[in-house]
């Protein structure tokens, strides 16, 4: 028998949105670049930045990904099984996979399913690291308010999931992981949100963890102000059918990293229909 976190937040009766046929989408992942610091006296300095984003990327198998180098020092995308090795172009496809500087970009499309683990291979050693995951089909289906329910990831990992909603209100989807904290000694709450594309069969929310406040008893006991507000990261949620997806995390906060998880639908809000 599933077991799922109990939830405590009122569903919302959600409008369908437009169905749109199921396509290849293409993706962008930053390489690298600069940040800019000022040193308080109308100067600064800048630092490069070594890092893809996003590090973390679900897709569907018949998508493309571009990647696009941004500089700050010396990059290229090196695929951890030697799959493919690119910056200036790809090696053994007419281009040179030698880190370069220079403003290169390419495009690879991922048409098997599976995890791609790629990493920039000067800066490999300080955390330039990326994964590609690549979703078994590349049927998908629209966003919309018909998603919206209580999804868990399977019999392996049905102590937490996820509550999602789609809503007609400016296209803004919601997301709270009910899962635990890095260390075990707590619950913790991971709320996301953000607009999605109806269109699309994807969406990335910028997620947080709320802390500070108490428990209401007495109600003089929450102190709204108490609340804090850390930022966490993101929440990627992919959709092949009306029941079947994958969540994908990267995580900013130390202990938490990123990684993705097949998900199933728990639950299905009164009145929402799924499209065939």
């Amino acid at each position: 028998m599933q077991r799922f976190l109990p939830i405590a937040m009122a569903g919302l009766l959600l409008a369908l949105a437009t169905i749109g046929p199921a396509h290849a989408t293409r993706w962008t992942v930053q390489v690298g670049g600069t940040s800019t610091y000022g040193d308080g006296y109308g100067g600064g300095y800048t630092n490069p930045v070594l890092a893809f984003s996003p590090a973390q990327l679900t897709i569907n198998a018949g998508d493309t990904v571009t990647f696009i180098n941004l500089g700050g020092a010396a990059h290229n995308v090196h695929a951890d099984d030697n799959s493919f090795r690119c910056a200036n172009g790809c090696d053994g496809q007419g281009g040179n996979g030698n880190p370069s500087s220079a403003d290169w970009s390419f495009s690879l499309t991922f048409n098997n399913p599976g995890t791609i683990g790629y990493h920039c291979d000067v800066h490999q050693g300080m955390g330039m690291v990326g994964t590609i995951v690549v979703n078994a089909s590349s049927s998908s289906i629209p966003l919309g308010g018909y998603m919206s329910g209580n999804w868990y990831g399977g019999s392996s990992q049905s102590g937490h999931g996820f509550q999602l909603e789609f809503t007609s209100q400016n296209n803004t989807a919601v997301a709270i992981w009910f899962v635990y904290s890095p260390d075990g000694s707590a619950q913790n709450w991971i709320y996301a949100q953000g607009t999605y594309d109806p269109t699309q069969s994807t969406v990335t929310l910028p997620a947080f963890l709320l802390t500070g406040a108490k428990f209401p008893n007495p109600l003089s006991n929450f102190d709204p102000t108490a609340v804090q507000r850390t930022d966490w990261g993101t929440l990627t949620f992919s959709f092949t059918d009306c029941n079947n997806g994958t969540a994908s995390w990267n995580s900013t906060v130390a202990g938490y990293g990123n990684g993705s998880l097949p998900i199933t639908r728990v639950s299905q809000i009164a009145g929402t229909v799924c499209p065939q």
